[in-house]
This record gives C-alpha cells, sequence and structure tokens, in this order.
C-alpha cells in the first residue's frame, strides 16, 4: 500500500478547510503525523463565501486541502436544494481565486460522487462525469461540487495553477455526523440498529426499497488519497477515489443489524425516496497515477464506526 512520504510534508504549511468536520479530522490528525504544519481556518473566522475572508484563510500556505462543504442525506438536500447550490458554488469559487491570488503552491478541492449523472453506467468512469444530470434530490450538491473540475482545468490552463479535484465515494467513520435528520447513510442506520438493540426494539424502519447500491470508503482511507493527491498528482483530470466494490443498501443493513446485535426485523419504508440507483466507481485511474488503494474493508470499518459510536452513545448517556 502506498503511503505518503514524510520527507515531502516535513515543515510543509497545508491550511485545511473544513478541518474541524469528519474528514478533515483524520485528514489533519495524518497530516501532523507527516510533521506538516497544519492549520485548520474555522467557518466562525473565516466565512469562505466570502473573498477576504477566504484569502486570510489561505494565506502563506504552501498546500490547501478544500474540504469544506454545506453537505447531507437525501433529507437535507431535500429540504436545503438553494443553500447547498449557493454556498458549495461560492466557497468553491473563492477558494480556487484566493489561493492563486495568495500564490499557493498546491491545491486539492474534494469533489463527491454526488456528481456523478443519475443513470451513468456502473462502475462510473471519470470521463463520463458530464454526460448527464444528477439524481434529483442531490443535484444542487452535486452539480456545484462538480463545478470544481471546471475550475481546476480553467485555472490550470490559464494561470498554471496546479490544483486537483478528487470524486469522493461515500464515506463513513468515527466522528461521522449521526443526526438522524442530516446523515448520511451508514450514520443513520447505525444510530438505528445501536438504538434498537440496546433498547429491545423489535423493529427498524429504514428509508427505500433497499435495492439501490453505494460504494463505501472509509474516511482514513480518503484522507491519505488526498494527501497522496497532493504530494503526486500534477493534472486537472478528476480522479475517483473509493474501494471498487459496490454494496446494496440492504446487504448493508444486514450487516449493520449483525455487527450491532439487532435480532429485529428491518422494514422498509418505500414512500421515502431511494436516491441514485446505483454507485460504483473505476478506481483504476488514482491507482495508476498515484499508487491509492483502499486498505480498510467494509466489515472492518462498520465495526470501527459502531464500536466509536457505542462509546459515543454510552458516554452522553451517563
Amino acid at each position: 500500500m502506498t503511503r505518503p512520504t514524510p520527507h515531502f510534508w516535513q515543515g510543509k504549511r497545508v491550511v485545511v478547510t473544513g478541518g474541524t468536520g469528519f474528514l478533515g479530522r483524520s485528514m489533519v490528525g495524518q497530516l501532523e503525523d507527516l510533521q506538516a504544519a497544519v492549520s485548520v481556518p474555522t467557518s466562525a473566522e473565516h466565512d469562505l463565501r466570502d473573498p477576504a475572508a477566504t484569502r486570510a484563510a489561505v494565506e502563506g500556505a504552501d498546500v490547501v486541502i478544500h474540504l469544506a462543504a454545506r453537505v447531507g442525506g437525501i433529507g437535507f438536500n431535500l429540504r436545503n436544494p438553494a443553500p447547498l447550490a449557493y454556498d458549495n458554488l461560492m466557497m468553491g469559487c473563492n477558494v480556487f481565486e484566493q489561493c492563486r491570488l495568495a500564490g499557493v503552491g498546491t491545491l486539492v478541492a474534494a469533489c463527491s460522487v454526488c456528481g456523478y449523472p443519475k443513470f451513468a453506467p456502473v462502475p462510473f468512469s471519470e470521463d463520463g462525469i458530464w454526460d448527464g444530470y444528477p439524481e434529483e434530490s442531490n443535484a444542487p450538491y452535486g452539480l456545484a461540487k462538480r463545478m470544481l473540475i471546471v475550475l481546476s482545468d480553467a485555472y490550470r490552463r490559464q494561470y498554471g495553477f496546479n490544483s486537483s479535484v478528487p470524486v469522493v465515494a461515500n464515506l463513513y467513520g468515527p466522528y461521522d455526523n449521526f443526526d438522524l435528520e442530516d446523515s448520511h447513510v451508514i450514520a443513520a442506520m447505525i444510530r438505528k440498529f445501536v438504538e434498537a438493540a440496546d433498547s429491545g426494539e423489535r423493529q427498524v424502519v429504514l428509508w427505500g426499497t433497499g435495492s439501490p447500491s453505494r460504494e463505501f470508503l472509509y474516511v482514513d482511507d480518503a484522507a491519505r488519497a488526498l494527501i497522496l493527491m497532493a504530494e503526486r498528482y500534477d493534472s486537472s483530470e478528476p480522479v475517483n477515489i473509493g474501494t471498487g466494490r459496490e454494496t446494496t443498501i440492504k446487504e448493508l443493513a444486514e450487516t449493520l443489524a449483525a455487527v450491532t446485535g439487532f435480532e429485529g426485523d428491518i422494514v422498509w419504508d418505500s414512500s421515502r425516496p431511494d436516491g441514485q440507483p446505483r454507485r460504483a466507481l473505476d478506481v483504476s485511474r488514482a491507482r495508476e497515477r498515484f499508487g491509492f488503494e483502499a486498505e480498510v474493508g467494509l466489515a472492518t470499518g462498520l465495526r470501527e464506526t459502531v464500536a466509536f459510536y457505542r462509546s459515543q452513545y454510552a458516554a452522553a448517556a451517563t
């Protein structure tokens, strides 16, 4: 497995936007282990929708890794289409322009698998990301993130600015958002199954039909991939970051029921939306261009995440 090069990162001034968030925590921890000089601008002090605040956030950086985003699950997306479009577009545009003006050497700006067309052929190839409209419930977010690819290409051609755009699969792991209203599928399921198992409930109700598929990437693998990309990849061609393995939501639910010890019935509420029918990535470009391959298997990652949630849940209950 390819690891980042400590010598490359030692003393590098690295700004991680969104560094206090889910992926950001892992990113900052790995960069600090590599002895990078990491700065984490907070949203309270640096509103990235504002050009001046963005410039202050990235000033003096050698490398910027842009993770900050307005993001949520299907329910959140349906309730907030305008902020998802506006906030993510403004943050992306400001980060690119202000990094250029500040003389930043390298920018990695994280895109999402949500940017792919609703009916993209599986596995998703980076070359097909423009071949249709995203799934409707997450299209405002997905298209705003897809624009990062346009910005990267435009700024490279116009200014010679070195940036890259990873297209990241569905993430999970410790420190995820476990709020049932706004969380993604794994975090929401973990909370439901743990609480049902611990309270002796006989039924868990889940959204949709269980038939869609997703590709799930452990958060520490994702952070390592983006660090490798910043170190070794000098191109604006988008790169899928994932495992290359497809899992149906029904399979996920059954696995989590077993991991959490829930022995009751799983009920599917088909009145709720499924989201995109299938998601799985062709991850060959990441492997070929900078040696990234996912290390943490789904079963192992789910056990780690459930253990984390139980520890937090138990602590909150005392």
